[in-house]
């Protein structure tokens, strides 16, 4: 793929309108703290999309235009149409990137992708996270340490019911003893998908410096590598066939076999 990798941001945009503690920290919305940190990126060209934009912003001409796609929802992921998300399925199986944040581990999308429930427990205590990096080769953990901490989040713990990732490259522990896959990989037809979980309404962790470096990361990790529809084709043979009846007898059993 040529140029500049084409990102769309996907918030659901309600904590930020409704709760003074959420505006305070994103008066402009989740949206637009993650599309500033990708647009610092000279590879990216980023848009935003919300869910009460008409089709939530995820038009036919916007998905054809969007390389990668992150999702973050909470409360209102049963309002989410379901058009929109198999519009957003089909995509992703063909070759779409697909990166899906904290509480979009809930979201209509994500449970389609992965077919399970992908429940957990959790736990909102304003704990300190420490993010183990667990594969320091791969491209999302690319400029990271060992670990990283976040001071204040919302516990995640296991068990997360989720497939088995095709690559866990992330793994947490929290103050309170809990751990988590925290950063899973996958693929899903000629799309690839990537779960992250820190991203709490109610801490400041997207304007994170580590957290920043991972989307941008895992965006050029998702991007697509090719981008093929699916289809079920009748298709002719590369070689010549003998006719039929050269191969089977008069009952129909294989002759010579």
């Amino acid at each position: 793929m040529s140029g500049k990798i084409q990102v769309t941001v996907w918030n659901e945009f309600r904590h930020e309108k409704k709760n003074d503690a959420v505006k305070a920290i994103y008066p402009n919305g989740m949206h637009e703290v993650i599309r500033g940190a990708l647009a610092a990126h000279k590879d990216l060209a980023v848009r935003t999309a919300t869910l009460d934009e008409p089709e939530h912003g995820l038009t036919e001409d916007v998905l054809n235009q969007t390389d990668v796609l992150t999702w973050w929802g909470h409360v209102a992921h049963g309002e989410v149409k379901d058009e929109v998300v198999a519009r957003v399925q089909k995509r992703v199986l063909e070759g779409m990137g697909l990166i899906v944040l904290h509480s979009g581990h809930f979201s209509k999308i994500f449970k389609r992708m992965m077919g399970t429930n992908c429940s957990l427990k959790w736990r909102e205590a304003g704990e300190k996270e420490r993010l183990w990096n667990i594969e320091p080769g791969h491209p999302i953990t690319e400029g990271l340490g060992e670990y990283f901490e976040l001071p204040n989040t919302e516990m995640y713990g296991e068990r997360f019911d989720i497939p088995t990732p095709d690559k866990l490259i992330f793994v947490s522990w929290f103050e309170g003893g809990e751990v988590f896959r925290s950063g899973c990989c996958w693929e899903r037809g000629h799309g690839r998908i990537f779960y992250f979980r820190p991203g709490h309404e109610t801490y400041p962790i997207f304007h994170d410096a580590n957290v920043q470096k991972v989307l941008a990361n895992a965006v050029r990790w998702a991007k697509p590598r090719v981008r093929i529809a699916d289809q079920c084709p009748n298709t002719k043979p590369l070689e010549k066939l003998a006719p039929v009846k050269e191969k089977f007898g008069k009952v129909g059993v294989l002759q010579n076999g």
